[in-house]
């Protein structure tokens, strides 16, 4: 939950999902090693054999840690798979949590023995492997994975009128709006006012004389939300509806 009260959810990939996405960055690494040997072959300075076995080693070791902090927690398998490395938090990599969850790799991984972190992740809440536990990361779905649209669905949010926010917002708090609104068919009523209490209150104060006439009047907090979205968003305001 961030500091204004919204909650954001994340949802962990099983142990299926990521089994493919490392098999494609295996696949990978395979790759980039032998096209550095054929390109090396053609330019007749073939690599000597300890040569190779840095290269392999440098491959093995930070291609995962380069693509998570290059590419926001995404490898070439995690993108195609549609799941990325975040922060137990939900928050980006950084270069800590990337390289303690790959150091741990090796023992997850002893002597190919992929049944090691297939257990940890099985036995473990959010299917952490012990990389994940050492390092504070979960790996989750992304947005798009899961089908939220980029536009917020207008069958439902007609009925509101678009709110003009009371104060300027910055990107990752626009983000957080749109957000909510996507997941407020999920959530209820109910528990969508409980998640929009504190972040709605703290806008209405920032301007109290303005949000609730560009309301039309006293809306609840979910609603003050939703409303500030569909404005966000570029919505057109409903012909005679009111909320």
């Amino acid at each position: 939950m961030t500091p204004e009260g919204i909650e954001f959810v994340l949802y962990p990939a099983g142990p299926l999902i990521r089994t493919f996405a490392y098999g494609i960055d295996l696949l990978a690494q395979a790759l980039i090693i032998i096209v550095v040997i054929i390109s090396s072959s053609l330019l007749q300075n073939a690599l000597g054999i300890w040569l190779y076995l840095i290269l392999i080693f440098c491959v093995d070791w930070f291609y995962h840690v380069i693509c998570e902090l290059a590419f926001r927690g995404q490898s070439l398998g995690k993108r195609i798979m549609g799941i990325r490395v975040v922060r137990a938090d939900g928050s980006p990599m950084d270069p800590a949590s990337s390289f303690l969850r790959n150091l741990l790799r090796f023992a997850d991984t002893f002597f190919f023995c992929y049944h090691i972190a297939l257990v940890t992740m099985i036995a473990s809440r959010g299917f952490r492997r012990l990389g994940d536990w050492a390092g504070n990361t979960l790996v989750v779905y992304t947005p798009r994975s899961l089908a939220l649209p980029r536009r917020l669905n207008t069958g439902w949010l007609s009925a509101l009128a678009p709110i003009v926010p009371p104060l300027p917002l910055s990107y990752d708090e626009k983000q957080a709006l749109l957000m909510f609104a996507r997941r407020y068919p999920l959530l209820g009523e109910a528990r969508a006012n409980e998640i929009a209490a504190g972040y709605a209150d703290s806008l209405r104060n920032a301007a109290p004389e303005n949000a609730e006439a560009a309301a039309g009047g006293a809306v609840s907090d979910a609603a003050y939300l939703l409303g500030i979205a569909r404005k966000l968003a570029g919505e057109t305001p409903a012909q005679n509806h009111h909320p």
